[in-house]
């Protein structure tokens, strides 16, 4: 500058005015609450129980027929209710995206309060008996899309990047571990009628019923409780989000379903998610016929298909804590997975097929191919919804999830559709389920993966 210029008040002032003054503290962008664990408790333990009716009645079904009369085609149906619950699942994402996680989870709870109130009315007319039993579980089923769907949004919302796969586990995967603690209240609750296998005391009808109204008494309870915690206590989001993409704006519901079913890379690894998990969660309600060639018991079956699922949930939680210590890893996580899904099923397959292949067919390689494929199919839940909402961002959580866990139960339909016309021999269904994890291991080589919301929540500061 020359000397002689000089400069006015105003020309000094600055062209860009912040916002807000300057001070020497920064201000709080993000910050995690300690009562995000309570939340994430109260939707798992929904999850749980939600999971627990679903299932009540396979456990117990010698039991059940005794007491209430049902038909082997009646216990199909109280099974089949948990998918058919997810047809609306549209209204529900619906709802979760305009009202908020709070609204429909108090809407879910409520549906599975109903339920498990009608299910345990002890009326004496059994033929009324049994239509309350079955529009109990058709309610439980309602409770299916927001329960199943709504895990990484609660995760987001909740939870700072480095914990939201974990979360993202726990509440996914707790639906299950209820399904499997089901083998296990049931029969130790509810005796065996006399004459069966794993009865040794005669046991009257009425000391039965007495047993399944008491177990029906006790979740209903259980749930009833859930409800008002939820009531009570249950916020939809914290007052100040945990990461930039939490507080981030969405896509509206309508260009988020466009967006979905325009995205080629978000339809192969929905396809690469649902075929799997769709054939397995079928493959698994026939397990006992599928083994029954093989001589192993119902019981052995049942325990067989528990510590698959429990296995999954144990390595779905820590393969996802994995993935929060080392992120930007979930298709190799998947890659890995799919891998040893493929050689464990191929293995079963085989096995079942001793008198052409010729390899050893033993409890022990039946236990432990079998129990293989549940805990890397399974496990692989939380890694999927993750790396789905990491491809599609910004289409809100819900929706997305949504979406791919209604593809995942369509395939479970078509595969017990199928199983209704070829129900004599079912060797079938183990090359299904080769098929699947081949498949979706193949869509996972030549998915090419992205992390714009990772991106967003590392790179970009507000």
């Amino acid at each position: 500058f020359r000397s002689g210029w000089t400069t006015t008040e105003g020309e000094r002032e600055p062209l860009l005015v912040p916002s807000q003054p300057a001070t020497n503290t920064q201000p709080v962008l993000s910050r995690v609450y300690g009562r995000r664990w309570l939340v994430l408790t109260m939707f798992s333990l929904l999850g749980f129980m939600q999971g627990l009716v679903w299932n009540t009645w396979g456990p117990i079904q010698i039991s059940a027929k005794h007491v209430f009369e049902f038909s082997s085609t009646d216990i199909a149906v109280l099974v089949m209710w948990g998918p058919v619950g997810y047809l609306p699942w549209l209204l529900f994402m619906w709802l979760m995206d305009k009202k908020g996680l709070r609204a429909s989870l108090l809407l879910s709870a409520f549906f599975m309060v109903l339920g498990a109130a009608l299910r345990s009315v002890p009326l004496k007319d059994l033929y009324y008996r049994r239509w309350m039993i079955h529009g109990g579980q058709l309610l439980n089923g309602l409770a299916g899309p927001t329960i199943m769907s709504a895990g990484p949004l609660l995760s987001t919302t909740w939870f700072a990047p480095d914990q939201r796969a974990t979360a993202t586990a726990i509440a996914s995967l707790i639906g299950y571990l209820g399904s499997a603690c089901a083998f296990l209240i049931g029969p130790l609750a509810v005796p065996a009628p006399n004459g069966t296998v794993g009865s040794t005391v005669y046991w009257n009808q009425n000391h039965i019923g007495d047993r399944i109204q008491f177990v029906l008494y006790a979740e209903v309870g259980m749930i009833a409780a859930l409800f008002v915690a939820v009531l009570f206590y249950f916020p939809s989001r914290p007052p100040i989000p945990p990461s930039v993409a939490a507080a981030s704006q969405r896509l509206s519901y309508r260009s988020s379903i466009c967006r979905l079913l325009s995205n080629m890379r978000f339809l192969m690894i929905a396809l690469a998610y649902s075929v799997p998990t769709g054939v397995v969660a079928g493959w698994a309600g026939v397990l006992d016929m599928i083994l029954t060639p093989a001589k192993v018991s119902q019981v052995d079956a049942g325990w067989i298909g528990f510590w698959s699922i429990v296995g999954g949930c144990v390595f779905g939680v820590a393969m996802a804590r994995f993935a929060d210590y080392i992120r930007g890893m979930l298709k190799l996580i998947l890659v890995l997975m799919f891998a040893g899904a493929s050689l464990a099923a191929t293995w079963f397959t085989l096995t079942c097929l001793t008198r052409l292949t010729h390899l050893p067919s033993t409890k022990a390689t039946l236990y432990t191919s079998c129990i293989l494929v549940g805990i890397f199919i399974n496990s692989s839940v939380p890694i999927f919804l993750e790396l789905f909402i990491e491809t599609v961002y910004p289409v809100p959580e819900g929706i997305t999830c949504g979406v791919v866990t209604f593809l995942s139960n369509l395939f479970t339909g078509l595969l017990l559709f199928c199983l209704t016309f070829y129900i004599t021999e079912l060797s079938w269904l183990n090359w299904c389920l080769t098929g699947s994890c081949i498949f979706s291991l193949l869509l996972l080589l030549f998915f090419r993966e992205s992390y714009d919301r990772l991106y967003l929540d590392v790179f970009v500061s507000v």
